[in-house]
């Protein structure tokens, strides 16, 4: 084999005229290649259903399906199409030529043929191919690293939503890329209130999953700590945005990463939320009839920007029938044919739904697919609803 060759690798020979698939045979072998000749257009399309092959040379005018059809076919297969062909004939028109090209061959030779062009071209298109199957093996792992990214990042999501007495719980995730900035939590504290947490790491991709990884824990780490007995749940949530927000300023103030997020506790019983909201949409509270209540604006900037921010201290009541709907920007910045999906056409979805939370995250959902009508999503999206169905049973003295 001469010392420029590629790598061997297993040809395919397609030519009607049995001299010709003998001497392109006898050139490849002698460069090292395995080889495989057939005949005819429909014995290659079979052979190729079933063998892997790495270079196919390929004889334009043949019997049946010619060269022209099997070069198509091959390109209309997915799991054919990567395969170099060099369109090999005794045609030398122009037409000829810019029709193979055209069509989607990588190469062209005409006959008869010089063998040092044959083995320069052949070499040219393995290599090319080896290239392209280094590609696809990088590409393959890493999605296999994303998968397992992936894996890790929704075991930071809870396994189950709470289940509680008088209250009804929905939630949507659904990321943009492999892996997401966004995140909720639910959960209880020691106390018996419910920690409801929706955020959005800024950024996307892999390093705002990494962040968002940090800021869940250090929220869940803190709000779930056992606080003193008869500690408000206000001091719990300023602690808890305190502890967080200087952490990350001061470690990591360098990355520049900062989420914005909204930290509420949920009195079940008595459906006081006390809440702080750190630079996050403002989370919407509706009647049963899906009108809008209350924003739960701002109460202080965005988690890790800045240390010692000082952050406040809302609250509201949901009253039976009230639903509580936290979310990412990534809903109403949507896009679309006609821009943004908007506030307008959330607070529409909210009065179009009764029903249970789930229900409506669910129509949500559909109206921002059909809003975005198949375009690539730019956004995490992330949805928590809680609607209060009764009042806690009084105990009985």
């Amino acid at each position: 084999m001469n010392a420029t060759s590629v790598v061997p690798a297993r040809a395919l020979v397609v030519d009607d005229n049995e001299m010709n698939r003998d001497v392109l045979t006898r050139r490849l072998q002698r460069s090292g290649h395995a080889v495989e000749a057939v005949d005819s257009g429909e014995r290659a399309l079979a052979r190729l259903r079933t063998q892997a092959f790495d270079l196919i040379l390929l004889d334009v005018m043949m019997p049946g399906i010619d060269g022209y059809e099997v070069l198509a076919r091959l390109k209309e297969d997915v799991a054919l199409r990567h395969i170099p062909v060099i369109m090999i004939s005794a045609l030398g028109e122009t037409d000829s030529v810019v029709k193979c090209l055209a069509l989607g061959a990588d190469d062209y030779l005409t006959k008869p043929f010089n063998p040092l062009i044959l083995q320069a071209r052949v070499d040219a298109c393995l290599l090319k191919k080896r290239m392209h199957d280094g590609e696809m093996r990088h590409i393959q792992s890493m999605e296999r690293e994303f998968e397992i990214g992936r894996s890790i990042q929704a075991g930071f999501l809870p396994d189950a939503l709470p289940a509680l007495a008088g209250w009804e719980i929905a939630a949507r995730f659904r990321p943009a890329r492999q892996v997401a900035g966004d995140f909720y939590d639910l959960f209880e504290t020691e106390g018996g209130g419910l920690v409801i947490v929706v955020a959005d790491v800024c950024d996307k991709g892999v390093g705002a999953a990494l962040y968002m990884a940090l800021f869940r824990t250090l929220i869940r780490a803190t709000a779930s700590q056992p606080f003193p007995e008869g500690t408000d749940a206000g001091a719990i949530l300023l602690a808890t945005a305190t502890l967080t927000n200087d952490y990350i300023a001061r470690v990591h103030g360098r990355a520049n990463m900062f989420a914005t997020a909204f930290l509420g506790i949920l009195d079940v019983e008595t459906g006081m939320l006390q809440y702080v909201n750190a630079g996050h949409d403002p989370p919407l509270v509706t009647d049963e009839q899906g009108s809008v209540r209350r924003r739960l604006g701002l109460t202080g900037p965005a988690l890790g920007l800045l240390a010692d921010q000082r952050f406040s201290v809302g609250n509201t009541q949901l009253a039976v029938g009230d639903l509580l709907l936290g979310y990412t920007d990534g809903v109403v910045e949507a896009a679309g044919a006609e821009g943004a999906f908007g506030e307008a056409r959330l607070l529409e979805a909210l009065a179009r739904t009764g029903g249970p939370p789930d229900a409506l995250l669910q129509h949500i959902e559909n109206s921002l697919d059909a809003f975005g009508d198949g375009a690539e999503a730019t956004d995490d999206i992330t949805m928590v609803a809680l609607r209060r169905t009764e009042r806690a049973a009084i105990p009985v003295a």
